[in-house]
């Protein structure tokens, strides 16, 4: 709008209105001092005074509609800002609600753990090359994140913290030939080392070793951590999908599928501290 009042053809209408407004002014001023029997000059600013009271008309109306176009405008400014407004709202408590759903699945875990200190973490990147499903999460030494941190889900181990930055940090799974620890059945205490390999790894599985040929461990028994090493006590891993036997010794082995989805993982907790934590790496 400011463009058209600075632009030649709005200078042009100005110029006519304002002759127009000149010359009505004058025949209207002179048509109540000439008698009223001077005819022929009524008939000559007969139509000036027509011209001048469309063109007054023409420029309160055009005054009106301005003004109400721009009460409009401010309306709509106002209303969009209020819709903006009631978008933020419903932002955060869409944002409310997951987050209190994230955290009633692991209400459970918390009231057997009383001990466990929780941080919530995102995935936001994959490595695609990793055959063990390596990622990366939005917490890091900001958050209270430490290596060798226990990641995990509602639904059992994910694996540990194994790198730390400022404000990010990469999870390595139980897939990983790089992650070892004490793990039993859940159902008759049978205890063995829990480790991935690559071979499991491309059936979405990890593997129980040292397991004595005495075991009475079974397919679909639920196998959970020792408590031995950095991982806690009780955590779920997975359940027995096979059982065979080792090439090279006497002990037997199972292979685990881990309750965890690791193609679905989108919110973890990082267990930032636990009674017991800091005991031996089975790694160092």
């Amino acid at each position: 709008m400011r463009f058209f009042f600075r632009s030649k053809q709005f200078k042009i209408i100005l110029a006519t209105v304002l002759a127009f407004l000149t010359i009505g002014v004058v025949c209207i001023i002179l048509g109540g001092k000439i008698s009223p029997h001077a005819d022929l000059f009524s008939t000559i600013s007969a139509p000036f005074r027509t011209a001048f009271t469309r063109i007054s008309a023409g420029v309160e109306d055009f005054i009106a509609n301005f003004a109400e176009g721009e009460e409009a405008r401010l309306q709509n400014a106002e209303l969009e800002t209020e819709i903006a407004s009631l978008r933020e709202q419903l932002v955060d408590l869409e944002k409310a609600k997951k987050e209190n759903e994230f955290y009633k699945n692991y209400l459970e875990i918390k009231d057997s753990h009383p001990d466990f200190k929780f941080a919530p973490a995102t995935l936001i990147s994959k490595d695609e090359k990793d055959p063990f499903k390596g990622f990366t999460v939005n917490a890091g030494s900001v958050d209270g994140i430490e290596p060798r941190d226990p990641v995990i889900t509602e639904k059992g181990l994910v694996g540990y913290i194994s790198e730390v930055g400022l404000t990010t940090s990469k999870v390595t799974t139980v897939l990983d030939p790089d992650i070892t620890l004490g793990a039993l059945d859940n159902r008759t205490s049978d205890s063995g080392v829990l480790y991935g390999s690559f071979e499991n790894a491309k059936l979405g599985l990890t593997g129980l070793y040292n397991l004595s040929r005495s075991c009475n461990i079974a397919v679909g028994d639920f196998i959970v951590t020792s408590g031995e090493g950095i991982f806690p006590e009780g955590l779920l891993i997975g359940t027995v999908k096979s059982i065979g036997s080792e090439k090279y010794n006497t002990s037997i082995f199972a292979a685990i599928e881990p309750f965890c989805d690791f193609d679905s993982i989108r919110d973890v907790m990082i267990i930032t501290n636990f009674e017991g934590q800091g005991g031996l790496d089975p790694n160092s």
